[in-house]
């Protein structure tokens, strides 16, 4: 092709390296690599043991971009994009179910961040390590009946910490 003239799909080649993708999708080499290591893409090697990548991972790194920066965390992107048929490129069908699954679980976070917010205002200065009872730290006094000193303060597998109630 000459310098003037302009590529069509149809010329673009239907194997991409990891440079390709990483630069399409704006994103460090090294990511591809992340995201290939954890399922989320899938490439092949060429005889000289070079990487290469079908076109449709660039619709799936996209999706786990966008996915990420509205904080879903990954374990939850891997399950979503697993649930997808192997080897087709996601739709926009397959992307409006996936955001679905996706928003009970924000609108839950978005609900505990605003009572958060709304319990920081009162808290800031009060000596949280000094009181008894302090919603943000120790909500109902709770991690009294652990014993002195830190605490875990988000909730774990034992059921510790807030308990979810802010």
């Amino acid at each position: 092709m000459g310098a003037n003239e302009k590529m069509r799909p149809g010329d673009f080649p239907p194997e991409l390296s990891v440079g390709v993708v990483a630069a399409r999708c704006g994103v460090a080499v090294s990511t591809i690599h992340f995201y290939e290591a954890q399922g989320f893409i899938q490439s092949w090697r060429t005889p000289g043991n070079q990487r290469r990548y079908a076109r449709e991972v660039l619709r799936r790194v996209s999706i786990v971009k966008v996915a990420q920066r509205v904080g879903i965390p990954l374990a939850s992107i891997k399950a979503a994009l697993d649930s997808l048929p192997k080897g087709r490129t996601p739709t926009d069908r397959d992307w409006r179910k996936l955001s679905a699954q996706w928003q009970a679980d924000l609108d839950r976070r978005i609900g505990k961040l605003a009572r958060l917010r709304d319990l920081l205002t009162g808290c800031i200065g009060c000596g949280c390590l000094s009181m008894r009872d302090c919603p943000l730290r120790n909500p109902w006094d709770e991690l009294s009946e652990r014993g002195a000193g830190p605490q875990l303060l988000e909730p774990g597998p034992s059921g510790a910490g807030d308990g979810g109630r802010i």
